[in-house]
């Protein structure tokens, strides 16, 4: 009989006061017992509308269904038929607007937790001696992966499943992309992506770090190793800032400068090597899941005041709301409909605040939000040590540049194939952020994953 709770098992969580002053993970996770009651609101339908709201196609009624019997190894076993990244998608992913959306239960009340529920497994699987996974007989074929991030190792994963011997190649000192540098050690802790990592080496994945496809080596340089398929899923790591006078000032920082000094670097640790400011008031110009981390680290490196400053309204806010609902417990002052002017330095060229403007929204724009525009009269300055920008980023032109016969956007996005990755240049795929630009964990996954099916079959073609 499933449990007709309306209402999903709380998560429990650190609370607002103490967890804003530290970087312990924020959300504490099911125990057992909660997990399976959750699972149990699970209505099992026969369509199984979840899974068409999952990129990566998980088996979530049938994961769900084990979680219910207390068969929790099996249930992690099942989910890891299809997600390389199990640990890292229960926490990041917006299941809000993909596979909980799509649940039945979502109607006359809220979703099952699916999210929540695949974390819980992939938690209890890796603290209760999960199996290493086998390595699969060798094929006798070399695929090459480009960036070590959720794009780059769900396609080293499928394709070392299949016997390929498989290399990613990462460009900083470690593995995992975003994951390492961008999300926060309060929402995705570094030893849970490294677990994930180590999984990937244990199927016979080799990483080689600190090496800059287009500067080490060039695409076609490493064809010429042997390579027969290549997968190119490098991110959007070049940042976007303000376009304002006086964003040169010190005290300003491209959100992925101020992140990989915390998250990467551990900026946060008492005699870390790596410098940042501890700053008393800030600003972080933007709305998304980048802006609200940089805001919630700014509160826990110390700062008095942090705001997030965006020209739209609330409901317009992209980021997720369980990451808006934390932000606004732990703090953080949303300053809507403003965009900043100018940022103000005193003679040493510090930041001493920004001058912004109370904006109106007016009619849609080309996205189909309706577009801000100025309330004359209305300027007023914000008193500011640090301004953190957080309005997007773009892939880095190294790739395109390096590579002939690549086609790349007026943004300097590879041109793929989505269903499959394929590119203009002949044996290269390509997926995620360094495609889409800047988006989610688990569409830079399912990118990946089916690029890795693209070059398998690529590859049996030209035998």
């Amino acid at each position: 009989m499933p449990n007709m709770n309306p209402k999903k098992m709380p998560m429990p969580e650190q609370d607002p006061n103490v967890r804003n002053k530290n970087f312990d993970e924020v959300t504490l996770g099911y125990t057992p017992e909660m997990a399976v009651e959750e699972a149990q609101r699970c209505l099992n339908c026969k369509h199984k509308p979840c899974i068409s709201g999952c990129p990566v196609q998980v088996k979530i009624p049938e994961f769900i269904a084990l979680v219910a019997e207390s068969k929790f190894l099996e249930a992690a076993a099942k989910i890891k038929e299809t997600s390389a990244l199990p640990a890292v998608c229960g926490r990041v992913c917006p299941q809000e607007t993909q596979c909980e959306q799509k649940c039945v239960r979502g109607i006359k009340g809220e979703p099952v937790a699916i999210g929540r529920l695949e974390r819980f497994v992939a938690d209890y699987a890796r603290e209760h001696g999960e199996e290493k996974p086998v390595q699969p007989a060798a094929n006798g074929h070399k695929c090459a992966i480009v960036g070590a991030g959720p794009a780059g190792l769900t396609c080293a994963g499928d394709l070392a499943r299949m016997g390929y011997q498989v290399t990613v190649f990462e460009a900083l000192h470690t593995a995992g992309g975003v994951l390492m540098y961008g999300i926060p050690e309060f929402r995705l802790p570094k030893a849970i992506v490294q677990k994930e990592i180590d999984t990937l080496k244990d199927l016979g994945v080799e990483f080689v770090l600190n090496f800059v496809v287009g500067r080490s080596e060039t695409i076609d340089e490493l064809f010429a190793d042997g390579y027969e398929a290549i997968f190119v899923g490098s991110g959007a790591g070049l940042p976007t800032f303000i376009g304002v006078p006086g964003e040169n000032a010190n005290g300003v920082y491209s959100a992925n400068e101020y992140l990989t000094r915390i998250n990467l670097m551990k900026a946060y640790r008492d005699g870390a090597d790596t410098p940042i400011l501890h700053a008393h008031k800030v600003a972080v110009v933007g709305g998304g899941n980048v802006a609200m981390d940089a805001a919630r680290c700014a509160k826990r490196m110390g700062a008095e005041e942090v705001y997030i400053v965006y020209r739209r309204s609330e409901k317009e806010l992209p980021a997720r709301l369980e990451e808006i609902h934390h932000a606004k417990e732990e703090g953080i002052i949303f300053k809507f409909l403003t965009a900043p002017l100018e940022i103000t330095a005193d003679e040493n060229y510090n930041v001493t605040g920004m001058k912004c403007q109370q904006m109106e929204l007016g009619e849609p724009d080309e996205s189909g939000r309706r577009r801000p525009v100025p309330v004359p009269g209305s300027e007023f300055t914000l008193d500011l040590d640090c301004v953190i920008a957080a309005i997007g980023t773009s892939p880095n032109p190294l790739i395109r540049t390096t590579t002939p016969g690549l086609d790349t956007n007026r943004k300097g996005c590879i041109v793929a194939d989505e269903e499959h990755g394929i590119t203009s240049k002949d044996g290269v795929f390509a997926g995620g952020d360094a495609v889409t630009g800047a988006a989610t964990v688990i569409l830079a996954m399912g990118a990946g994953k089916r690029a890795a099916a693209a070059m398998d079959e690529y590859i049996k073609n030209k035998k």
